[in-house]
């Protein structure tokens, strides 16, 4: 299953060293022996066969903000919440395990192969009960359109991703009624990303129907869920089985997601008004792990944490300014507050393809991720940035430098310590940081998607093929940032990306994929901080949710024991 590039809130991070804090600190005795890291595999869910669950109940989750666009092909249909919406009430056509390996989702192909490698040709063959919503059967026209609306050709689709898409000659019927079969100009290995989700051609042929069809609601769905109601006063979503669903019956009655503000989910799950919610954060697992009702689930994501650095705008146009922003910044200083107080281990994070538990990972960032002071104001110099003195920022034709660094007001206050951190940080090599909070709602649409901010931070997440990650790093055109809200790219790295995503063999992707990491940095386009721990607070009793890992979330099995 392709989880797509989603993007997250802003890292959470505990309070600096200048705060109060717990642990050793407040008289609790000593900090507690950090534990290994998880391993790649690593997730908790609470597994548990049918027969033990109970027919009927409600699942309450947590969302961070109203979601605008359904449409997870679109820049602001990429937001995480959106992602998760979609995926339950959309055709997933590829299911991934523990270890991240992706196989056919039975519900919707009995088979799905490599017919052909020279030219490369894929053929699908959909289940025969599949079909949308409408009553519709799903069918090879569905693919053209979500091919056509995503190679690249045709700039008025508002598409975030082309990658593999571009590489399609042509989609056509195969040979069998419920038959696609997908020829490829160019070898493309990850196949199994494109098409899932997939997309009905009825809502997706035009670019208004691509661009506008899918804004605040699901028009057509095709899945064993649909949505019942959006509330936009409640700010809820309700989503229901659907009863013409082919698939295994889901044990659920009702899904509801709740859009809260980021700092209100553990208020609001001991409250029993959602029913999971993130126990990362040392003040929210200590109140979490004592509620008689939870369980703490540990699992392996792939989440990493970085701060983004916008290369169309102001001074960090110039790469050497985003060179010194690095220099400047003590990655080792964030990491170390975010984790000081927590019980395992969170090794830094020097590549932004691979996590550290993962095969392939290199530590990618040499100088451009190391903390060096002098080596930040000599860049500036060069760059024509005068020092105006310790505490002062710097000058240039008469103009501070200064950067904004942009905040979702709905946030918890652990992010506005990361915030004061860097704005401390970059202090000392004389930039000014101006931190900009903006209206929670707004914090993705109006400002992160729509490169609106000097620096922000955000999360990707559960990139389990390295090249879900390409329209992060490559050239945006026009107003399509595509993922690269920062538009920090090269002609270099493009080429680098585009022979990794067509070469089969996996050692030799997995160099160039190590030799674009080693570009990324060079260019200053985003500052990575750690792999984001998996550790969710999950109410007793709930089966087959929870820390999924890099394995894919399943809700027609989830429910509550019996």
């Amino acid at each position: 299953m392709r989880r797509s590039t989603v993007t997250a809130v802003a890292a959470a991070l505990v309070a600096s060293l200048a705060v109060a804090g717990c642990g050793a600190q407040d008289g609790e005795g000593p900090a507690p022996k950090k534990q290994a890291a998880v391993k790649a595999d690593g997730s908790n869910i609470n597994a548990h066969p049918l027969s033990d669950i109970k027919q009927g109940g409600q699942l309450k989750i947590g969302i961070q903000q109203w979601i605008t666009q359904y449409n997870g092909n679109t820049p602001d249909g990429s937001q995480g919440d959106a992602d998760d919406i979609i995926r339950l009430v959309m055709p997933v056509l590829f299911n991934t395990d523990a270890k991240g390996v992706a196989s056919a989702n039975p519900n919707f192909l009995t088979s799905a192969k490599v017919s052909q490698a020279d030219p490369q040709v894929v053929e699908y063959e959909l289940h025969p009960k599949a079909k949308w919503s409408t009553g519709t059967p799903l069918g090879w026209k569905d693919f053209e359109a979500q091919w056509k609306a995503l190679n690249g050709t045709n700039p008025a689709y508002e598409a975030s991703d082309t990658a593999g898409y571009d590489q399609i000659s042509k989609v056509e019927k195969g040979a069998g009624e419920h038959s696609v079969k997908v020829t490829f100009k160019a070898p493309y290995a990850d196949w199994q990303r494109l098409f899932s989700p997939l997309y009905p051609a009825s809502h997706t042929s035009t670019p208004e129907q691509f661009n506008k069809g899918w804004q605040e609601k699901v028009p057509v769905s095709g899945s064993a869920f649909k949505v019942k109601d959006y509330d936009k006063t409640a700010q809820t979503v309700t989503a229901v089985p659907d009863p013409n669903w082919w698939g295994q019956k889901p044990k659920l009655d009702s899904i509801v997601y709740r859009a809260l503000d980021p700092s209100a989910y553990t208020e609001a799950y001991l409250n029993k008004e959602i029913d999971s919610t993130s126990a990362l954060a040392p003040e929210n697992y200590k109140r979490l792990v004592k509620d008689a009702s939870t369980e703490i689930r540990r699992g392996a994501r792939w989440d990493e944490v970085h701060i983004t650095l916008n290369g169309a705008r102001g001074p960090l146009k110039d790469v050497k300014v985003r060179n010194a922003v690095q220099a400047a910044i003590d990655r080792k200083g964030i990491t170390d507050s975010f984790s000081k107080d927590l019980t395992f281990e969170l090794p830094p994070l020097d590549n932004h393809f691979f996590m550290p538990n993962q095969e392939g990972y290199k530590a990618n960032a040499g100088e451009y991720g190391t903390f060096d002071l002098a080596r930040a104001k000599k860049l500036l110099d060069e760059a024509g940035w005068k020092d105006a003195g310790e505490g002062k920022p710097r000058t240039k034709d008469g103009k501070e430098l200064t950067l904004s660094y942009t905040l979702s007001g709905g946030g918890a206050s652990s992010e506005q310590d990361q915030a004061e951190l860097v704005q401390q940080m970059l202090g000392q090599a004389g930039i000014k940081v101006e931190i900009k909070k903006v209206p929670a709602n707004d914090y993705f649409n109006e400002f992160v998607t729509a490169g609106n901010f000097d620096l922000v931070s955000f999360r990707f997440v559960d990139q389990l093929f390295r090249s879900d990650a390409f329209g992060n790093y490559r050239q945006p055109q026009g107003k399509n940032l595509y993922g690269n809200y920062g538009s920090v790219s090269s002609p270099k790295l493009e080429e680098l990306l585009t022979r990794a995503g067509r070469t089969s063999n996996r050692t030799e992707a997995v160099k160039l994929y190590n030799e674009a990491d080693a570009e990324i940095w060079k260019l200053g386009h985003s500052i990575e901080l750690y792999q984001r721990p998996q550790i969710t607070a999950v109410r007793k009793g709930l089966a087959n949710f929870g820390a999924e890992g890099l394995a894919s979330r399943d809700y027609t099995k989830t429910g509550w024991l019996k």
